[in-house]
């Protein structure tokens, strides 16, 4: 006996999208990122877009593997997720949320990315004052262009004497 399909609606997929964590940031979701994207719903299959926040990102795997495990586990079998790179990533995306998540966890959240002299400027973290997210300090010191992952820079609070990192504006 054929298995009957079972029926979900985009915002029931969205919900089950935002279970999806960043593998290198536990506290922030797929969608709190920007990372997902879009949803369709074609002849009862599921069609998910992800844009990566940048092409060599080592975690897209692990994500699009939880993305398939989620729906999986919530009877959703005919399903593709597609990364899309007809845009380019940006902090832009991440919600205002995701950053005062980020700034709990103890990473400095990126700024605003408005224009590409912005973007280009904020590839010199050097140059840039970044605020202790600790002590809100804005004391601080560029330790290293790259912290824990690419899209990261390793600072250092001389207030609060804590090291942190900052995510990049991309």
């Amino acid at each position: 006996m054929p298995k009957t399909p079972v029926k979900y609606n985009k915002d029931e997929i969205w919900n089950l999208l935002s279970e999806v964590k960043d593998p290198e940031i536990p506290v922030l979701s797929i969608l709190e990122l920007g990372i997902a994207r879009e949803v369709t719903i074609e002849n009862d299959k599921v069609v998910v877009q992800i844009t990566p926040t940048y092409s060599g990102c080592p975690a897209m795997n692990a994500i699009e593997n939880e993305i398939e495990k989620v729906l999986r586990v919530n009877g959703i079998q005919d399903f593709e997720v597609n990364k899309d790179f007809s845009e380019t990533w940006t902090t832009d995306w991440m919600t205002d949320k995701a950053k005062q998540k980020l700034k709990e966890y103890g990473i400095a959240p990126p700024g605003k990315t408005d224009t590409d002299d912005d973007f280009l400027n904020s590839l010199k973290s050097s140059s840039k004052i970044i605020p202790c997210p600790y002590c809100d300090s804005t004391n601080t010191e560029l330790q290293s262009e790259f912290g824990s992952t690419a899209c990261k820079a390793q600072y250092y609070c001389h207030d609060c004497d804590e090291p942190f990192e900052h995510f990049k504006c991309i």
